[in-house]
């Protein structure tokens, strides 16, 4: 597959119809919407496929901090807070075909949840 093609801008465009009121639910969970990917803002390729996010929360609390703790922050940290985030903890690939012009196809790879967990919660890149 051409570089040049997977450059290309993506638009993904996803049903969030009761996306809230699922995401409600207890716990952090698998959770289903559709993504649709175009090559460009014409949508000379376009595919649409069935994905899985990880949704939901996860506990957390805060708590003045210990004596040791405020000492040891010069009395800077006087709140401690204990947090986890709903978070993607395994992942895989899907192949999306594309659908051109002409009757043309081409695959995208794109990744979909596996499994999700409640875990510390970090900025992080796939």
């Amino acid at each position: 597959m051409p570089t040049l093609f997977l450059a290309a801008v993506f638009s993904c465009l996803l049903a969030t119809e009761g996306w809230a009121q699922k995401a409600a639910r207890l716990g952090c969970h698998l959770q289903s919407f559709n993504v649709t990917v175009r090559s460009d803002r014409q949508g000379t390729c376009r595919g649409t496929h069935t994905i899985q996010a990880c949704v939901g929360y996860c506990e957390s609390s805060a708590f003045p901090s210990k004596y040791s703790v405020l000492r040891a922050s010069s009395f800077q940290h006087n709140i401690t807070s204990v947090s986890q985030c709903c978070t993607i903890s395994q992942m895989q690939t899907v192949k999306l075909r594309l659908h051109c012009s002409l009757s043309l196809q081409k695959t995208v790879d794109l990744f979909t949840a596996k499994t999700c967990q409640c875990d510390v919660c970090r900025l992080s890149r796939y």
